[in-house]
């Protein structure tokens, strides 16, 4: 069911601090806040901010608020918005919620805010992503790899080849209208250049996504040797805790060991393995196969 029409409401904010945003979005939002609202708001001008109290049905105050008034298109979805700044008690957010769904409104989905805002072209695909890769985000490294990805990035890009190819198609079906006339409007040497150009600039893409995947990953870096060659200790000393079991007997680790260490803002997952040898012993075997099997991804 395409529910793209209707009016969402769900809390914007993350745990922790005094103050919670709850967002709606939507043809109804503007109504909505109007009767739960206890001043006058309806014909409130776009971007403005508004202190008053959120009211029940019985006109029983239910919390102190500031109302933000985004109306459409200039919102983040292209919508008509309504933030209400509240006291972060869950009894105060469960409230407002009810009361906005009670007057119409429908919980949000996870990320529906950045879907409408994609399917109204406020954002491409990309920027969309990219939202929840700054969301997700535990580094500095893998935080401004999304921004630039918010604000255009290899969006950029692709859009001037684009436009570089489509100028270029349009010479070609010039030519093909005037064939009979031999006229010549694209000059071949220069739509050779352009398609080599495009193409290098779109390996240097796709070996960059390489590049960010592993950002946005960790980098993984397996720490391979001998058996009893100190790789566990080695992993203790860069994590500095007693993540793996030291030992003088050679086969002590059975089982691939990991953990993320961040250095200079780029997270590394060290993956401590079990030694290469030759042995019978079963267990054994299936950690020396779980290392091999982490030097060849």
């Amino acid at each position: 069911m395409n529910h793209h029409n209707d009016t969402i409401v769900a809390l914007a904010s993350g745990q922790g601090g005094a103050i919670a945003v709850i967002r709606l979005s939507g043809g109804e939002s503007i109504e909505i806040i109007s009767k739960i609202f206890s001043k006058p708001i309806k014909e409130a001008a776009s971007h403005t901010i508004h202190f008053g109290n959120i009211i029940d049905e019985e006109k029983n105050i239910i919390d102190e608020v500031v109302v933000a008034i985004y109306k459409a298109p200039h919102s983040y979805t292209a919508e008509n918005i309504i933030e209400i700044s509240c006291h972060a008690s869950q009894y105060i957010i469960q409230q407002i919620l009810s009361i906005c769904t009670q007057h119409g409104a429908r919980l949000a989905t996870a990320g529906e805010f950045t879907q409408r805002a994609f399917l109204n072209g406020k954002l491409n695909l990309a920027q969309a992503e990219a939202v929840a890769d700054i969301i997700a985000s535990e580094n500095q490294a893998q935080h401004q790899l999304a921004i630039n990805q918010l604000r255009g990035g290899f969006a950029h890009q692709l859009q001037g080849m684009r436009e570089q190819l489509i100028s270029f198609a349009s010479l070609i079906e010039l030519e093909l209208d005037f064939s009979e006339e031999d006229v010549a409007f694209a000059d071949r040497t220069a739509l050779q250049n352009l398609i080599t150009d495009i193409k290098k600039e779109l390996n240097i893409l796709a070996q960059s996504f390489k590049y960010g995947n592993a950002i946005k990953k960790g980098i993984p870096v397996a720490i391979i040797g001998k058996p009893n060659a100190g790789k566990s200790t080695l992993l203790n000393i860069l994590l500095n805790e007693n993540k793996a079991i030291v030992s003088d007997i050679a086969g002590t680790t059975r089982d691939v060991i990991e953990d993320v260490l961040t250095i200079n803002g780029i997270a590394f997952r060290f993956i401590d393995t079990a030694g290469l040898r030759s042995t019978t012993d079963t267990i054994e075997n299936l950690g020396i196969e779980k290392t091999r099997q982490k030097i060849t991804e």
